[in-house]
């Protein structure tokens, strides 16, 4: 059993639905992204260990939104909004704007990876591709000074997705958390403070 397994484990006994809610806890100790009343919304969101964590952190005053193609399973410990649906289809976006509402997100995250082929270039390709769309979803949703986190596995298109992110923010840091496995390409860019204006 590795080490990194000990996520598994850990998830288990503490009641996570995933071994990735100890992912975005480590991101939230690194770049302090979530705070009591934010108001976080979630991509790609199921099974929900995310939105564990972001409830944890956003407690009874907060609104956490998730948004994801597979049915998400109520959570039992907390008050979550949950939306199945296709982020790239205009009823999904009218939901989720209707969820957070008029006063906006205060971060928006996305642990949206692709389905794998195993051919690397491609598989590469559609994660820049989800994290576009989630970059687009933070500029219709993000507050100003808000958070936005995405997930991409590293190649060509990433140092140039970084650099378009950083337009909107004041600073972009690439996070590798120590729950990622070892053998994974994925990293987290975590953009702070969104501005409206470049």
């Amino acid at each position: 059993m590795s080490g990194k397994d000990d996520y598994y484990n850990r998830s288990k006994q503490q009641g996570y639905r995933a071994r990735s809610a100890y992912k975005l806890k480590q991101l939230d100790e690194e770049a302090d992204l979530l705070a009591p009343g934010d108001t976080v919304v979630d991509l790609g969101a199921a099974p929900g260990g995310w939105l564990q964590v972001a409830a944890e952190a956003v407690g009874e005053g907060g609104t956490v939104v998730g948004v994801d193609l597979q049915r998400i399973e109520e959570l039992d410990d907390h008050e979550v909004e949950t939306i199945r649906g296709d982020m790239t289809e205009e009823r999904t976006r009218h939901y989720l704007r209707e969820a957070v509402g008029a006063g906006g997100a205060d971060a928006v995250l996305s642990d949206m990876a692709p389905n794998m082929t195993g051919e690397y270039s491609l598989d590469h390709a559609r994660s820049v591709h989800l994290a576009r769309q989630a970059l687009d979803t933070a500029d219709e949703l993000l507050a100003p000074g808000g958070d936005f986190v995405v997930k991409v596995f590293q190649g060509q298109d990433l140092d140039p997705f970084r650099d378009d992110v950083s337009e909107s923010f004041q600073y972009v840091r690439t996070v590798s958390p120590p729950a990622s496995r070892d053998s994974s390409s994925e990293v987290y860019l975590v953009a702070k403070g969104y501005t409206t204006s470049p």
